[in-house]
């Protein structure tokens, strides 16, 4: 694997910077995207650097279809190619529907499902003339099953489901694949606000009886980018602990 480029958005903290973090491991050349302050992306650099990694750091909000545009070039003219992209950048902000503002729905719908359509776009056509990637776009079990308070959360991540299985059959004959990772309840700087009840209430909902942590996604993330998963696209993998 070593030399291939993974670029993953988000990547300033909780899922996207352990994933980042894997991916350095695994000896990928690491693109560090999130629109977080240049000294948290630039930690995160650090730790694959001093773990013997390559990686840089770009600030992109990836609801700006130009900066999306700009972010992609950057990366192609520093390293020539495209291999993987994780498409993790994502906003959660809980609301029953009737007290959702149009700007609240916006700011979901926008970054989480936008975000992933402009990154996406932006990426396949390095990949299509490599006749090679890997997309890999996290979305949540929210997506499949629903849940109460986050119903433009759910529809961001279903969309992303949708997206995801299509453009898998689009360019499987491009040597391309297209998977997303349905995470359950992680211990993210997303969730950290969650009330102790809330959390006891879930954990009795998991057969595994523990939240996940953002490596037993990066794992997932790593797996499907490698070439133990070349005949696997268009799937969803859940990272619940058994939710289902």
């Amino acid at each position: 694997m070593k030399g291939e480029v993974a670029l993953i958005t988000g990547s300033a903290r909780g899922i996207g910077k352990a994933t980042a973090l894997r991916f350095g491991r695994e000896g990928y050349q690491v693109v560090v995207c999130d629109q977080a302050a240049a000294e948290s992306c630039g930690q995160v650099v650090d730790e694959i650097k001093n773990s013997g990694g390559i990686a840089v750091a770009i600030s992109c909000d990836v609801t700006d279809p130009l900066r999306v545009k700009e972010m992609t070039n950057q990366v192609i003219a520093a390293f020539g190619r495209l291999d993987v992209l994780v498409n993790n950048a994502g906003l959660a902000k809980d609301n029953l529907l009737p007290r959702i503002t149009d700007e609240e729905w916006f700011q979901i719908i926008n970054t989480n499902l936008t975000g992933t359509f402009l990154c996406t776009r932006a990426a396949i056509r390095q990949m299509i003339k490599q006749r090679h990637g890997h997309i890999i776009n996290i979305s949540s079990v929210v997506g499949l099953h629903g849940n109460p308070g986050q119903s433009h959360y759910a529809a961001s991540k279903a969309g992303i489901i949708g997206f995801t299985r299509s453009i898998a059959k689009e360019y499987g004959s491009r040597g391309i694949t297209a998977n997303a990772v349905a995470p359950g309840y992680i211990e993210t700087p997303m969730t950290a606000g969650m009330s102790k009840e809330y959390w006891e209430e879930i954990l009795r909902q998991i057969p595994l009886r523990r939240a996940g942590n953002p490596e037993d996604v990066a794992g997932i993330a790593a797996f499907l980018a490698s070439g133990d998963a070349d005949y696997i696209t268009g799937q969803v993998i859940a990272v619940d602990g058994g939710m289902g």
